[in-house]
C-alpha cells in the first residue's frame, strides 16, 4: 500500500522558515507543506530587523519571495501559534511541524538602574522603526545625549538610525509615522560603548564604513582606547573581516579636530563595561562606564576605574533573545527550544515525535543566512531519516485534507492571509511609495494590513 502525501507545518515565515520549506520541497519526499506566521506579512526579521535605509539587505526578500511565488508551498499569515492554534491541533492536520519562530526578544542585562524610565531595549527600537504592527506607533526621542550598549551590528543600525537626519531616511521604506518623530529628534551626541577592544568587535566590515558615510554625522573614536593584545594580533593576522574592521576604526583615529565639523556625532568607546544606567526621579540621567583592559587572549578584566557619562536614554544591543512556546519544551538559560540538530528533545533528552526546530530559535540569535540554510538543511535531513526509519507509522495526522485546516482556522474566526493577500499587500505598499520615488512605504497598523490582503475597506480613522 502506498504512503499518503506527508503533512508538514512550519510555523515562522522568516527566512528560517522559507529555507526549511524550500529544502524540504525539494527532497525526494511526496510532501504538502503550510507555512504559518504570526504577522499579516511574511520575512520575518528581513522585513522587521533590518533597518530600512539597508535595502541591500532586504533584496534578501527577494529570494525568498520567488520560493513562495511558486505556489508549491502554502502561505497561512496572521496566524498566531498559541493562540489560533497548538501543538495538540496541528498534530491533527500534519504529520511533522518544524518550529522556525527566530529570536525577538532582548537579552537581558543585569546592571542596576536598567528599569529606569529610558532605558529601552534594542530590538523594541527595531521593531519600531521597522514599522512592526504589534508595537506602538511612537517612540520618545527626545534626547541630546543618548548611549548604545553592544558590539555589533545591531548597535551600529540603533545608532546610525538615532544619529541619521530623518529626511536621509525619506528615499526608504521607513514608515510615515517614524519619519515624523525622527524628525523632530534634537539628539545630538550618541555614544556606543564596548566592553572589549576593537578587533573583538562583531561589526561586519561594510556596515562599518558605512557609518561613516552618514550625511552630516562625524564618527569619533579614541585613541586611548586603542590596545591590542596577542589574542587580538591572532584575530587581525587570521581573518580579513576583522583586519577590516580595525583597519577602518584606525583611520578614523587620525582626523584632525577640524575635520570634525558635523552638528551630530556618534562616539565609538572601546574598554568600556557598562556597571550601572544612572538615574534621577525614576529617569535616566547617566551611564557609569568600568574601564577595562584585555587580558592576553582577547578576553578582559575590569580595572575599577570608572567614569560617568552624562545621557538620558541608554539602548541596550546586547543581543536578541527566544520565546518559550506553549506546548513546547523550553530552555531558560539559552533562550531556544532545546533539540539535538533539529529534533527537538523534552526535559529526559527524548525526541518529540514528529516534532523540530531550525534558527534561532534552534540555535540562538547567532550568524548570517548562509548559516539559516544549512542549519535548515540538518533539520530537513533528520526530518528525512525520521520518515524513512518510521515508515507507515510516521503519517499520524488524522486529517489530511489541506482545506481541513483553512475550515478549522475560519470556524475560529480567524483571518488567514494567503499568498494572494501577500501580493495585494506588496502592491498597495509599492503604490504608498510609487508618487515619491521610492519602492514602497510600510504599512504599519495591523488592522489595516489584513484589511488590504483580504480586500476589505480600511478601517476608519
Amino acid at each position: 500500500m502506498s504512503t499518503p502525501t506527508l503533512r508538514v507545518a512550519v510555523v515562522g515565515a522568516g527566512p528560517a522558515g522559507i529555507y526549511a520549506a524550500d529544502i524540504l520541497s525539494k527532497t525526494d519526499l511526496d510532501v504538502s507543506i503550510d507555512l504559518f506566521e504570526r504577522l499579516p506579512a511574511p520575512f520575518g526579521l528581513v522585513r522587521y530587523g533590518v533597518a530600512p535605509d539597508h535595502p541591500r539587505i532586504k533584496q534578501i526578500i527577494v529570494a525568498l519571495h520567488k520560493v513562495l511565488e511558486r505556489g508549491d508551498i502554502r502561505l497561512l499569515a496572521n496566524v498566531d501559534y498559541g493562540t489560533d492554534l497548538k501543538l495538540d491541533d496541528l498534530r491533527q492536520y500534519y504529520d511533522a511541524v518544524i518550529f522556525s519562530t527566530g529570536s525577538i526578544r532582548d537579552a537581558a542585562l543585569p546592571v542596576p538602574g536598567v528599569d529606569l524610565d529610558g532605558s529601552y531595549g534594542a530590538a523594541d527600537f527595531v521593531s519600531w522603526y521597522d514599522g512592526h504592527p504589534d508595537v506602538p506607533r511612537t517612540w520618545p526621542l527626545h534626547h541630546e545625549q543618548v548611549a548604545v550598549i553592544g558590539a555589533g551590528n545591531v548597535a551600529l543600525d540603533v545608532a546610525r538610525v538615532l544619529a541619521k537626519h530623518a529626511d536621509d531616511l525619506l528615499p526608504t521604506e521607513v514608515p510615515a509615522n517614524v519619519y515624523d518623530i525622527l524628525k523632530t529628534s534634537p539628539v545630538t551626541d550618541v555614544h556606543v560603548f564596548a566592553r572589549r577592544g576593537p578587533a573583538q568587535v562583531k561589526f561586519s566590515p561594510l556596515e562599518l564604513r558605512e557609518l561613516g558615510h552618514v550625511p552630516d554625522v562625524d564618527v569619533i573614536v579614541y585613541p586611548e582606547d586603542f590596545e591590542f593584545d596577542e589574542g587580538s594580533m591572532a584575530a587581525i593576522h587570521s581573518s580579513n573581516q576583522t583586519k577590516q574592521v580595525v583597519k577602518t576604526l584606525t583611520d578614523w583615529t587620525l582626523k584632525e579636530p577640524e575635520e570634525l565639523t558635523a552638528s551630530r556625532r556618534i562616539h565609538l568607546h572601546f574598554l568600556h563595561k557598562p556597571v550601572e544606567i544612572l538615574g534621577e526621579d525614576g529617569k535616566v540621567v547617566g551611564i557609569r562606564t568600568e574601564r577595562t583592559a584585555l587580558n592576553g587572549d582577547g578576553n578582559v578584566t575590569g580595572t575599577g576605574q570608572t567614569h560617568d557619562w552624562p545621557v538620558q536614554a541608554v539602548y541596550r544591543a546586547v543581543g536578541y533573545f527566544g520565546s518559550p512556546l506553549v506546548d513546547i519544551p523550553f530552555d531558560d538559560v539559552a533562550g531556544v527550544i532545546p533539540n539535538r540538530e533539529g529534533r527537538v528533545v523534552d526535559v529526559d533528552g527524548e525526541h518529540l515525535p514528529g516534532v523540530y526546530a531550525t534558527g534561532w530559535i534552534k540555535r540562538g540569535p547567532v550568524g548570517l543566512i548562509g548559516h539559516t540554510k544549512s542549519d535548515a538543511s540538518e533539520t530537513i535531513r533528520h526530518l528525512g531519516e525520521d520518515v524513512a526509519a518510521g515508515g507507515d507509522a510516521f503519517y499520524t495526522a488524522t486529517d489530511r485534507e489541506p482545506k481541513a485546516v483553512d475550515e478549522f482556522l475560519a470556524a475560529r474566526g480567524v483571518d488567514v492571509i494567503t499568498w494572494t493577500g501577500w501580493e495585494l499587500l506588496d502592491a498597495y505598499e509599492r503604490s504608498l511609495g510609487a508618487p515619491h520615488g521610492r519602492e514602497r512605504v510600510k504599512l504599519v497598523p495591523r488592522e489595516e494590513m489584513v484589511a488590504i490582503s483580504l480586500g476589505r475597506e480600511l478601517p476608519q480613522a
